[in-house]
């Protein structure tokens, strides 16, 4: 079953948890069973339209979703997925 790292940040969400088993034989799949079982985290990382927010970032492994099939993108059981928020800041 692949695993879900979720950042500090959202960990409040996921009961303190860093890492969520996950079920999906893709990411869209993986993403969908993560806010089924922390519902909470929904608003955080999807609009008002059910698209994932610009600043969330997914990895499977070192890759960038963006770069593979996007939400699309196939996992198999042992893989890792990771969550990253991009940090914005400035002068």
């Amino acid at each position: 079953m692949p695993v879900l790292r979720i950042p500090t940040p959202l960990r409040s969400y996921t009961a303190g948890q860093s890492e969520i088993p996950v079920r999906g034989d893709t990411v869209a799949e993986a993403m969908n069973d993560l806010v089924g079982q922390f519902p909470s985290l929904k608003p955080h990382l999807y609009n008002g339209t059910g698209a994932l927010r610009p600043f969330v970032n997914l990895f499977v492994g070192e890759n960038n979703i963006k770069d593979l099939k996007g939400l699309e993108t196939p996992l198999k059981a042992d893989d890792r997925l990771l969550l990253i928020p991009s940090i914005a800041g400035g002068w």
